[in-house]
């Protein structure tokens, strides 16, 4: 079992990470005791998870996510799929 998720720091930024056990890393984040730009960041809320069967599902999920624009990550974690979809459009035109 692995998850993909997104926090949201303080400063509005949002970081994205997997895991095997969402609910100790969030801990962990949240305790100063995660990644280095969250303990900068404190506090830390989840705003969005998905789960997988494979942790490397999640980890793969977690480097494609990273690479996307603040506005399809809040897309995303709002649910607005037809704006997901229109910014994915957006991005594949600018590197076409």
């Amino acid at each position: 079992m692995g998850y993909m998720y997104i926090l949201k720091c303080a400063d509005g930024s949002y970081y994205t990470g997997s895991t095997v056990d969402l609910e100790k890393r969030l801990w962990q984040h949240q305790n100063g005791e995660g990644a280095n730009y969250t303990k900068k960041h404190l506090p830390v809320e989840l705003v969005y998870y998905e789960e997988y069967d494979r942790i490397e599902d999640a980890f793969y999920r977690e480097k494609q996510i990273q690479g996307w624009t603040r506005k399809k990550k809040e897309a995303l974690i709002k649910g607005n799929y037809n704006e997901l979809k229109t910014l994915a459009k957006k991005i594949w035109k600018k590197q076409a």
